[in-house]
């Protein structure tokens, strides 16, 4: 399924050594090097790339790469136990799923990129492939930059009261170092606006199509970073924002 895109920014997927190593280079920027994390050669790898299929968004004009994510299709819920997200979350619940997903995983943005038109093009890209593939669920972890929770208490306060995984699909807790909002931000009220502030693009996308997320944020020392998981059930996108996609989309 071809990539494209509109404007001043196209989306494709990677076709070469060359291409994955360019998504890795921009991986470590957002996520390790602001962190002062990271191998010396300035790549972030692991044994993932090898399994999933890579998407570059590059401008136009002069091809420089502005945002990378990874797709891992599967089948249907059995296969969960394959996803990255499956090392951090006990997913039990989710290996009912009958129908096919995809997890999204290491979503970056270039620092140094703040136009929302690239959101929009790697937006567009996942919609085509979403439809194309007949995928039923998207999920993945969305990361906040930094490990101490205290940063984001209104986002995790808004999660809690208003975006928390249905029952029969939640996560439960796997990882060994986890700050529960669930629990701890049980009498916290959040402040609307400062918590979308603090939600990352990625996180804030997934809830305008009525994502959802776990009770419990896992502290990934490896990467520097908070992440909650987070899914959205294709069907369950309100209308007015699946038609949206959609024109985005072409």
């Amino acid at each position: 399924m071809p990539m494209r895109g509109r404007g001043r920014y196209r989306a494709r997927f990677a076709e070469s050594a060359t291409d994955l190593d360019r998504a890795q280079a921009l991986r470590w920027r957002a996520f390790r090097a602001v962190c002062g994390q990271g191998a010396e050669d300035g790549r972030d790898v692991d044994a993932f790339d090898a399994l999933c299929r890579h998407v570059l968004v590059e401008a136009a004009g002069d091809g420089r790469l502005v945002a990378a994510f990874r797709l891992l299709p599967l089948a249907d819920g059995r296969e969960i136990g394959r996803s990255y997200a499956a090392q951090y979350y006990e997913l039990a619940g989710l290996r009912r799923y009958p129908g096919k997903m995809v997890e999204m995983g290491r979503f970056c943005l270039d620092p140094e990129c703040h136009d929302p038109d690239v959101l929009r093009v790697a937006w567009a890209a996942m919609t085509r492939f979403v439809d194309a593939e007949g995928v039923g669920m998207l999920f993945g972890c969305s990361s906040f930059l930094g490990t101490d929770a205290e940063t984001y208490l209104d986002a995790f306060a808004m999660l809690r009261e208003r975006h928390l995984a249905p029952k029969r699909w939640r996560p439960v807790v796997k990882a060994p170092k986890v700050f529960r909002f669930g629990l701890r931000l049980r009498r916290r009220q959040s402040d609307p606006r400062r918590a979308m502030q603090l939600m990352p693009p990625l996180l804030r996308t997934y809830l305008m199509m009525g994502g959802w997320v776990s009770d419990h944020a896992v502290v990934d020392d490896d990467l520097g970073t908070l992440h909650v998981f987070t899914g959205v059930e294709i069907a369950g996108i309100p209308p007015a924002r699946a038609r949206a996609l959609r024109l985005l989309a072409g």
